[in-house]
Protein backbone atom coordinates (compact mmCIF):
# COMPACT_ATOMS: atom_id res chain seq x y z
CA UNK A 1 0.00 0.00 0.00
CA UNK A 2 1.23 3.49 -0.81
CA UNK A 3 2.21 5.38 2.30
CA UNK A 4 1.08 8.94 2.96
CA UNK A 5 3.95 11.28 3.70
CA UNK A 6 3.20 14.65 5.23
CA UNK A 7 5.03 17.64 3.77
CA UNK A 8 7.54 19.23 6.14
CA UNK A 9 8.71 22.84 5.64
CA UNK A 10 11.15 24.57 8.00
CA UNK A 11 10.54 21.88 10.58
CA UNK A 12 6.75 22.29 10.49
CA UNK A 13 4.16 19.86 9.20
CA UNK A 14 2.16 21.71 6.55
CA UNK A 15 0.04 18.96 5.01
CA UNK A 16 -1.85 16.52 7.22
CA UNK A 17 -2.65 13.05 5.88
CA UNK A 18 -6.30 12.19 5.17
CA UNK A 19 -8.50 11.09 8.06
CA UNK A 20 -10.66 8.01 7.61
CA UNK A 21 -13.37 6.49 9.79
CA UNK A 22 -13.63 2.70 10.09
CA UNK A 23 -16.85 1.22 11.45
CA UNK A 24 -16.83 -2.21 13.07
CA UNK A 25 -13.19 -1.80 14.07
CA UNK A 26 -13.18 -4.85 16.36
CA UNK A 27 -14.16 -7.23 13.54
CA UNK A 28 -11.81 -9.21 11.32
CA UNK A 29 -11.65 -6.85 8.33
CA UNK A 30 -12.21 -3.71 10.42
CA UNK A 31 -9.38 -4.36 12.88
CA UNK A 32 -6.92 -5.22 10.11
CA UNK A 33 -8.00 -2.21 8.05
CA UNK A 34 -7.29 0.10 11.00
CA UNK A 35 -3.81 -1.43 11.27
CA UNK A 36 -3.04 -1.04 7.56
CA UNK A 37 -4.29 2.54 7.50
CA UNK A 38 -2.12 3.48 10.48
CA UNK A 39 0.89 1.79 8.91
CA UNK A 40 0.27 3.89 5.81
CA UNK A 41 0.40 7.13 7.76
CA UNK A 42 -3.32 7.95 7.77
CA UNK A 43 -5.34 9.41 10.65
CA UNK A 44 -8.00 6.94 11.80
CA UNK A 45 -11.29 7.25 13.67
CA UNK A 46 -12.20 3.71 14.73
CA UNK A 47 -15.75 3.05 15.87
CA UNK A 48 -16.75 0.27 18.25
CA UNK A 49 -19.97 -0.60 20.00
CA UNK A 50 -18.14 -1.59 23.19
CA UNK A 51 -14.79 0.16 23.76
CA UNK A 52 -13.84 -2.48 26.34
CA UNK A 53 -13.63 -5.08 23.59
CA UNK A 54 -11.09 -2.97 21.72
CA UNK A 55 -8.54 -2.69 24.54
CA UNK A 56 -6.51 -5.69 23.36
CA UNK A 57 -6.29 -4.13 19.89
CA UNK A 58 -4.75 -0.82 20.98
CA UNK A 59 -1.25 -2.23 21.39
CA UNK A 60 -1.58 -4.21 18.13
CA UNK A 61 -2.66 -1.13 16.20
CA UNK A 62 0.10 1.05 17.67
CA UNK A 63 -1.61 4.13 16.32
CA UNK A 64 -0.33 6.71 18.78
CA UNK A 65 -1.87 10.14 18.29
CA UNK A 66 -3.11 9.23 14.79
CA UNK A 67 -5.79 6.92 16.20
CA UNK A 68 -9.00 7.98 17.93
CA UNK A 69 -11.52 5.50 19.30
CA UNK A 70 -15.25 6.30 19.24
CA UNK A 71 -18.16 4.47 20.80
CA UNK A 72 -20.96 4.18 18.23
CA UNK A 73 -24.10 2.09 17.98
CA UNK A 74 -25.55 1.70 14.50
CA UNK A 75 -29.11 1.70 15.86
CA UNK A 76 -28.70 5.10 17.52
CA UNK A 77 -29.30 7.93 15.05
CA UNK A 78 -26.54 10.49 15.36
CA UNK A 79 -24.26 8.00 17.09
CA UNK A 80 -21.66 8.35 14.30
CA UNK A 81 -21.75 12.14 14.11
CA UNK A 82 -18.60 12.67 16.18
CA UNK A 83 -16.75 9.74 14.61
CA UNK A 84 -17.14 10.97 11.01
CA UNK A 85 -16.73 14.66 11.80
CA UNK A 86 -13.71 15.99 9.94
CA UNK A 87 -13.13 12.71 8.08
CA UNK A 88 -12.26 12.60 4.39
CA UNK A 89 -13.86 9.20 3.91
CA UNK A 90 -15.63 6.38 5.72
CA UNK A 91 -15.13 2.64 5.51
CA UNK A 92 -18.40 0.98 6.48
CA UNK A 93 -17.22 -2.48 7.52
CA UNK A 94 -19.55 -3.20 10.45
CA UNK A 95 -22.06 -5.97 9.74
CA UNK A 96 -24.08 -8.62 11.52
CA UNK A 97 -22.66 -12.13 11.28
CA UNK A 98 -25.90 -13.93 12.16
CA UNK A 99 -26.03 -17.55 11.07
CA UNK A 100 -28.47 -18.97 13.63
CA UNK A 101 -32.06 -18.03 14.39
CA UNK A 102 -34.51 -19.32 17.04
CA UNK A 103 -36.36 -22.44 15.88
CA UNK A 104 -39.58 -21.49 17.66
CA UNK A 105 -40.06 -18.22 15.77
CA UNK A 106 -41.77 -17.25 12.54
CA UNK A 107 -38.49 -17.36 10.67
CA UNK A 108 -38.95 -14.72 7.99
CA UNK A 109 -40.68 -12.27 10.34
CA UNK A 110 -37.95 -12.72 12.95
CA UNK A 111 -35.18 -12.18 10.41
CA UNK A 112 -36.87 -9.11 8.95
CA UNK A 113 -37.46 -7.36 12.28
CA UNK A 114 -34.38 -8.48 14.20
CA UNK A 115 -31.66 -8.62 11.53
CA UNK A 116 -32.60 -6.97 8.21
CA UNK A 117 -34.30 -3.83 9.49
CA UNK A 118 -31.61 -3.05 12.10
CA UNK A 119 -28.85 -3.58 9.51
CA UNK A 120 -30.53 -1.22 7.02
CA UNK A 121 -31.36 1.35 9.68
CA UNK A 122 -27.80 1.25 10.98
CA UNK A 123 -26.32 1.83 7.55
CA UNK A 124 -28.69 4.71 6.88
CA UNK A 125 -27.84 6.21 10.27
CA UNK A 126 -24.16 6.16 9.33
CA UNK A 127 -24.83 7.72 5.93
CA UNK A 128 -26.92 10.47 7.58
CA UNK A 129 -23.92 11.28 9.76
CA UNK A 130 -21.76 11.45 6.63
CA UNK A 131 -24.16 14.00 5.16
CA UNK A 132 -23.92 16.14 8.29
CA UNK A 133 -20.12 16.07 8.31
CA UNK A 134 -19.73 18.06 5.05
CA UNK A 135 -16.16 16.69 4.72
CA UNK A 136 -16.75 13.03 3.77
CA UNK A 137 -15.93 12.64 0.09
CA UNK A 138 -16.57 8.90 -0.29
CA UNK A 139 -17.99 5.91 1.59
CA UNK A 140 -16.56 2.46 0.88
CA UNK A 141 -19.06 -0.26 1.80
CA UNK A 142 -17.89 -3.78 2.62
CA UNK A 143 -20.09 -6.21 0.70
CA UNK A 144 -19.79 -9.99 0.33
CA UNK A 145 -19.52 -12.77 -2.24
CA UNK A 146 -22.72 -14.05 -0.64
CA UNK A 147 -24.57 -11.45 -2.74
CA UNK A 148 -23.27 -13.11 -5.92
CA UNK A 149 -24.16 -16.37 -7.68
CA UNK A 150 -22.34 -18.23 -10.44
CA UNK A 151 -25.57 -19.82 -11.68
CA UNK A 152 -27.59 -18.34 -14.53
CA UNK A 153 -31.37 -18.45 -14.89
CA UNK A 154 -31.22 -22.06 -16.10
CA UNK A 155 -29.19 -23.22 -13.10
CA UNK A 156 -25.99 -23.68 -15.08
CA UNK A 157 -22.67 -22.22 -13.94
CA UNK A 158 -21.47 -19.16 -15.83
CA UNK A 159 -17.92 -19.37 -17.18
CA UNK A 160 -17.17 -15.90 -15.76
CA UNK A 161 -18.73 -14.38 -12.64
CA UNK A 162 -18.51 -10.65 -12.01
CA UNK A 163 -20.21 -7.86 -10.08
CA UNK A 164 -23.37 -8.09 -12.21
CA UNK A 165 -24.19 -11.67 -11.16
CA UNK A 166 -26.26 -10.78 -8.13
CA UNK A 167 -28.17 -13.42 -6.20
CA UNK A 168 -31.96 -12.78 -6.54
CA UNK A 169 -33.57 -12.04 -3.18
CA UNK A 170 -36.51 -14.33 -4.03
CA UNK A 171 -34.13 -17.26 -4.56
CA UNK A 172 -32.64 -16.75 -1.11
CA UNK A 173 -36.06 -16.64 0.54
CA UNK A 174 -37.40 -19.62 -1.41
CA UNK A 175 -34.42 -21.95 -0.97
CA UNK A 176 -32.96 -20.72 2.37
CA UNK A 177 -29.48 -22.23 1.84
CA UNK A 178 -27.04 -22.50 4.72
CA UNK A 179 -26.09 -19.00 5.84
CA UNK A 180 -29.13 -17.52 4.08
CA UNK A 181 -29.76 -14.96 6.84
CA UNK A 182 -26.34 -13.40 6.31
CA UNK A 183 -26.83 -13.50 2.53
CA UNK A 184 -30.18 -11.74 2.76
CA UNK A 185 -28.83 -9.15 5.19
CA UNK A 186 -25.90 -8.23 2.92
CA UNK A 187 -28.07 -8.12 -0.21
CA UNK A 188 -30.73 -5.85 1.23
CA UNK A 189 -28.34 -3.63 3.19
CA UNK A 190 -26.14 -3.01 0.16
CA UNK A 191 -29.21 -2.26 -1.96
CA UNK A 192 -30.48 0.21 0.65
CA UNK A 193 -27.05 1.84 0.96
CA UNK A 194 -26.77 2.49 -2.79
CA UNK A 195 -30.32 3.84 -2.91
CA UNK A 196 -29.75 6.22 0.01
CA UNK A 197 -26.42 7.31 -1.47
CA UNK A 198 -27.98 8.02 -4.87
CA UNK A 199 -30.94 9.89 -3.38
CA UNK A 200 -28.68 12.06 -1.21
CA UNK A 201 -25.68 12.63 -3.47
CA UNK A 202 -23.21 10.46 -1.53
CA UNK A 203 -20.29 8.91 -3.44
CA UNK A 204 -20.49 5.24 -2.42
CA UNK A 205 -18.40 2.31 -3.67
CA UNK A 206 -18.67 -1.30 -2.50
CA UNK A 207 -16.06 -4.04 -2.18
CA UNK A 208 -17.41 -7.55 -2.77
CA UNK A 209 -15.23 -9.58 -0.44
CA UNK A 210 -14.72 -13.27 -1.14
CA UNK A 211 -13.80 -15.78 1.61
CA UNK A 212 -11.26 -13.79 3.62
CA UNK A 213 -8.37 -15.44 5.45
CA UNK A 214 -4.81 -14.95 6.62
CA UNK A 215 -3.55 -13.54 9.95
CA UNK A 216 -6.04 -11.95 12.33
CA UNK A 217 -6.01 -9.48 15.23
CA UNK A 218 -9.37 -10.39 16.76
CA UNK A 219 -9.63 -12.14 20.13
CA UNK A 220 -11.57 -15.01 18.53
CA UNK A 221 -11.06 -16.88 15.25
CA UNK A 222 -13.03 -15.07 12.51
CA UNK A 223 -16.00 -16.91 11.04
CA UNK A 224 -14.60 -16.79 7.50
CA UNK A 225 -11.47 -18.61 8.68
CA UNK A 226 -13.56 -21.21 10.49
CA UNK A 227 -15.50 -21.74 7.26
CA UNK A 228 -12.29 -22.10 5.23
CA UNK A 229 -10.71 -24.55 7.68
CA UNK A 230 -13.86 -26.62 8.27
CA UNK A 231 -12.53 -29.51 6.13
CA UNK A 232 -9.75 -29.78 8.73
CA UNK A 233 -11.78 -29.15 11.87
CA UNK A 234 -14.84 -31.08 10.70
CA UNK A 235 -17.13 -28.42 12.22
CA UNK A 236 -20.54 -29.32 10.71
CA UNK A 237 -22.00 -25.80 10.85
CA UNK A 238 -19.10 -24.12 9.06
CA UNK A 239 -18.53 -27.03 6.69
CA UNK A 240 -22.17 -26.82 5.59
CA UNK A 241 -21.66 -23.11 4.85
CA UNK A 242 -18.52 -23.89 2.81
CA UNK A 243 -20.47 -26.55 0.90
CA UNK A 244 -23.31 -24.10 0.26
CA UNK A 245 -20.84 -21.52 -1.09
CA UNK A 246 -19.32 -24.18 -3.33
CA UNK A 247 -22.75 -25.19 -4.61
CA UNK A 248 -23.73 -21.58 -5.38
CA UNK A 249 -20.43 -20.53 -6.91
CA UNK A 250 -19.12 -23.81 -8.33
CA UNK A 251 -15.83 -23.09 -6.55
CA UNK A 252 -14.39 -21.38 -3.48
CA UNK A 253 -13.26 -17.78 -4.08
CA UNK A 254 -10.53 -16.54 -1.74
CA UNK A 255 -8.73 -13.33 -0.82
CA UNK A 256 -5.98 -12.53 1.68
CA UNK A 257 -6.94 -10.09 4.45
CA UNK A 258 -4.14 -7.70 3.43
CA UNK A 259 -5.35 -7.62 -0.19
CA UNK A 260 -8.91 -7.02 1.00
CA UNK A 261 -7.81 -4.04 3.10
CA UNK A 262 -5.55 -2.67 0.37
CA UNK A 263 -8.46 -2.89 -2.08
CA UNK A 264 -10.66 -0.88 0.30
CA UNK A 265 -8.01 1.85 0.57
CA UNK A 266 -7.28 1.78 -3.17
CA UNK A 267 -10.97 2.31 -3.98
CA UNK A 268 -11.24 5.08 -1.41
CA UNK A 269 -8.33 6.91 -3.03
CA UNK A 270 -9.10 6.12 -6.69
CA UNK A 271 -11.12 8.99 -8.09
CA UNK A 272 -12.51 6.98 -11.01
CA UNK A 273 -13.99 4.22 -8.83
CA UNK A 274 -17.74 3.69 -9.26
CA UNK A 275 -20.22 1.02 -8.16
CA UNK A 276 -19.24 -2.48 -7.07
CA UNK A 277 -15.87 -4.24 -7.22
CA UNK A 278 -15.16 -7.94 -6.81
CA UNK A 279 -12.06 -8.63 -4.71
CA UNK A 280 -10.89 -12.19 -5.38
CA UNK A 281 -7.29 -13.36 -5.48
CA UNK A 282 -8.32 -16.61 -7.15
CA UNK A 283 -10.87 -19.42 -6.91
CA UNK A 284 -10.50 -23.18 -6.84
CA UNK A 285 -12.64 -26.28 -6.79
CA UNK A 286 -13.50 -27.70 -3.40
CA UNK A 287 -11.33 -30.73 -4.14
CA UNK A 288 -8.38 -28.47 -4.97
CA UNK A 289 -8.91 -26.44 -1.81
CA UNK A 290 -8.95 -29.56 0.35
CA UNK A 291 -5.76 -30.79 -1.36
CA UNK A 292 -4.03 -27.48 -0.59
CA UNK A 293 -5.20 -27.65 3.03
CA UNK A 294 -3.95 -31.24 3.29
CA UNK A 295 -0.55 -30.31 1.90
CA UNK A 296 -0.15 -27.50 4.41
CA UNK A 297 -1.72 -29.29 7.38
CA UNK A 298 -1.80 -33.09 6.93
CA UNK A 299 -4.41 -34.89 9.04
CA UNK A 300 -6.32 -38.14 8.77
CA UNK A 301 -9.77 -36.57 8.66
CA UNK A 302 -9.20 -34.32 5.67
CA UNK A 303 -8.48 -37.15 3.24
CA UNK A 304 -11.98 -38.55 3.77
CA UNK A 305 -13.55 -35.22 2.84
CA UNK A 306 -11.33 -34.85 -0.21
CA UNK A 307 -13.25 -37.37 -2.27
CA UNK A 308 -16.62 -35.81 -1.49
CA UNK A 309 -16.27 -32.88 -3.87
CA UNK A 310 -15.01 -33.42 -7.37
CA UNK A 311 -15.70 -31.11 -10.28
CA UNK A 312 -14.59 -29.88 -13.66
CA UNK A 313 -13.41 -26.39 -14.59
CA UNK A 314 -14.61 -23.80 -12.04
CA UNK A 315 -16.25 -20.52 -12.95
CA UNK A 316 -13.80 -17.64 -13.05
CA UNK A 317 -14.62 -15.29 -10.17
CA UNK A 318 -13.42 -12.18 -11.95
CA UNK A 319 -11.75 -9.15 -10.37
CA UNK A 320 -11.16 -7.67 -13.83
CA UNK A 321 -12.97 -4.43 -12.99
CA UNK A 322 -10.73 -3.90 -9.96
CA UNK A 323 -7.55 -4.92 -11.79
CA UNK A 324 -8.41 -2.69 -14.78
CA UNK A 325 -8.54 0.24 -12.38
CA UNK A 326 -4.91 -0.49 -11.50
CA UNK A 327 -5.12 -2.67 -8.40
CA UNK A 328 -2.57 -5.47 -7.95
CA UNK A 329 -2.97 -8.42 -5.59
CA UNK A 330 -0.02 -9.17 -3.32
CA UNK A 331 -0.84 -12.72 -2.15
CA UNK A 332 -1.69 -16.02 -3.85
CA UNK A 333 -3.80 -18.88 -2.47
CA UNK A 334 -0.76 -20.77 -1.18
CA UNK A 335 0.30 -17.70 0.86
CA UNK A 336 -3.21 -17.34 2.19
CA UNK A 337 -3.53 -20.94 3.34
CA UNK A 338 -0.03 -21.05 4.85
CA UNK A 339 -0.54 -17.85 6.85
CA UNK A 340 -4.06 -18.81 7.94
CA UNK A 341 -2.98 -22.18 9.31
CA UNK A 342 0.12 -20.69 10.97
CA UNK A 343 -2.04 -18.05 12.68
CA UNK A 344 -4.54 -20.65 13.87
CA UNK A 345 -1.80 -22.91 15.25
CA UNK A 346 -0.26 -19.95 17.10
CA UNK A 347 -3.68 -19.03 18.47
CA UNK A 348 -4.38 -22.60 19.60
CA UNK A 349 -7.36 -23.13 17.30
CA UNK A 350 -5.46 -25.92 15.53
CA UNK A 351 -3.08 -28.26 17.37
CA UNK A 352 0.59 -27.99 16.42
CA UNK A 353 1.61 -30.22 13.52
CA UNK A 354 3.70 -33.23 14.41
CA UNK A 355 7.29 -33.04 13.23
Amino acid sequence: MEEVAATVFEGKRVAAPPTYCVTGATGYIGSWLVKVLLQGGYMVHATVRNPGKALHLLSLWAGGDRLRLFRADMLEEGSFDDAVKGCDGVFHVAASMEFDIPTNENVEAYVQSNIIEPAIKGTENLLKSCLKSKTVKRVVFTSSISTITAKDNTGKYRPVVDESCQTPVDNVLNTKPNGWVYVLSKLLTEEAAFKFAKDNGIDLVSVITTTVAGPFLTSTVPSSIQVLLSPITGDPKFYSILSAVNARMGSIALAHIEDICNAHIFLMRQGNAQGKYMCCTSSCLMSELVSLLAQEYPCSNIQRLKADHQGSVPSEISSKKLRDLGFNFKHNIEDLIHETIAACVDYGFLPPMKK
